[in-house]
């Protein structure tokens, strides 16, 4: 875990954003392609991960292992829940997501 409150950290232009403090996913801030190693922007702290696979600007990165139906963290929200188990570094988007909004 990096222990810097910088923005910006030698070494690394491959970056990811967490909005609130509840969150499980960050925010790719550019593409990310598979052993990526990025910065996480927490709001109070800094730290890394290793991207598993490619995931696009914009999408979200899964900040924990997650176990099917378990809920997905976003804004401080919950925004959705998994489809099936994936790994910390593993791309998080509709193709393994669900929300139940709008469908009760």
């Amino acid at each position: 875990m990096m222990n810097n409150n910088d923005s910006t950290v030698s070494g690394y232009d491959k970056t990811a954003l967490v909005l609130d403090p509840l969150d499980n996913v960050a925010v790719a801030l550019v593409p990310l392609q598979k052993g990526d190693r990025c910065v996480i922007r927490f709001p109070d702290r800094l730290d890394e991960l290793t991207a598993e696979e490619a995931i696009e600007f914009g999408h979200k990165i899964a900040l924990k292992d997650f176990e099917a139906n378990e809920p997905v963290m976003k804004y401080g929200e919950e925004i959705g829940k998994m489809c099936t188990a994936i790994h910390k570094g593993c791309w998080i988007h509709n193709h393994n997501m669900y929300c139940e909004r709008g469908l009760k």
